[in-house]
């Protein structure tokens, strides 16, 4: 009797899923956003970013219906809350790719998550993380003029995003009792009711062209419902530790779609720049801090 061979296959395949689907939301969340930038010539920051979380809205609203479970005021107040930071957070995002390469976008936005989950740092190598993470922020700015320096502008919009991810994660706790498909639905309905209104006081009434219209659903689509459904897999399975030391490779990822999609060719110190931050993510992990997952996927988040 040989039932190795026969069960061998689909146990590693089982296995193997949870870490298939994770990468699986890492690419899709890079390419969405990639193609979402792509738009910026069509209807601008605003206009996109209004495609991406008005209609995940929708998309979310009709998956998960979370008008059929009763909710208390402190808890609907408590939502909005965390919504609000979610629009403000993709709202800032998209505002820094305008003058900033996707890659290193991400990287200068995961210093909110990063340092939220180094806050209470004590030990000496703690330190050393929020030294690794700083040093690679340093790179970046535009302190001195070189030719790898970025735009003022969006490096503030990038750190502002950052911010913003910090307090969704500090909100988004607060939330944790709750369903969690009921929360990203009305959170994101409250995200919309911030960021829409911009897109439409800017853009005015060609977010309604057809075309335009198709395309932002595919970019909601990519880049916050599908990123959302397949880290629903991953978390139920990967190992907090784990799972955090695989999402702080976005940035590298975010890296590689700006060059493969938008042909953002990085400058060999900003590559070290995201290197640094990488490396501080995944030092926090490896030491026993938790950095909070990306929620952006739904928010992306981003």
């Amino acid at each position: 009797m040989t039932t190795l061979s026969a069960s061998s296959p689909s146990s590693s395949l089982s296995r193997a899923l949870p870490y298939l689907a994770l990468c699986g939301s890492i690419a899709s969340f890079c390419v969405g956003t990639s193609f979402g930038k792509s738009l910026f010539p069509l209807v601008g920051a605003q206009g996109t970013v209004s495609y991406r979380v008005g209609f995940a809205a929708l998309i979310l609203l009709a998956i998960w219906r979370p008008w059929r479970q009763k909710i208390s005021r402190a808890d609907l107040l408590a939502t909005m809350r965390y919504g609000a930071v979610l629009g403000l957070m993709n709202f800032c995002f998209y505002m820094a790719l305008r003058s900033i390469p996707l890659g290193l976008a991400i990287a200068i936005e995961f210093l909110g998550p990063l340092t939220v989950s180094l806050l209470h740092a004590r030990r000496l190598a703690h330190i050393a993380m929020v030294a690794l993470a700083a040093a690679g922020l340093a790179l970046l700015l535009p302190l001195r003029q070189m030719n790898h320096a970025l735009d003022w502008t969006g490096v503030i919009y990038a750190l502002c995003a950052g911010v913003f991810w910090g307090l969704y994660i500090v909100f988004g706790k607060k939330t944790s009792h709750l369903p969690g498909g009921q929360t990203v639905a009305l959170g994101m309905a409250t995200a919309a009711l911030v960021v829409v209104p911009i897109g439409v006081h800017d853009v005015g009434a060609a977010l309604l062209t057809p075309s335009l219209m198709a395309s932002g659903v595919v970019v909601a689509m990519l880049s916050s419902a599908l990123p959302y459904s397949l880290e629903m897999i991953a978390l139920k399975s990967i190992p907090e530790n784990r799972l955090g030391i695989l999402l702080s490779v976005e940035p590298a990822a975010g890296a590689l779609a700006g060059a493969l999609i938008l042909g953002e060719h990085l400058t060999p110190l900003q590559l070290l720049a995201i290197a640094l931050v990488v490396a501080a993510s995944v030092g926090s992990v490896l030491m026993g801090d938790k950095v909070p997952e990306h929620a952006k996927c739904v928010g992306d988040p981003l």
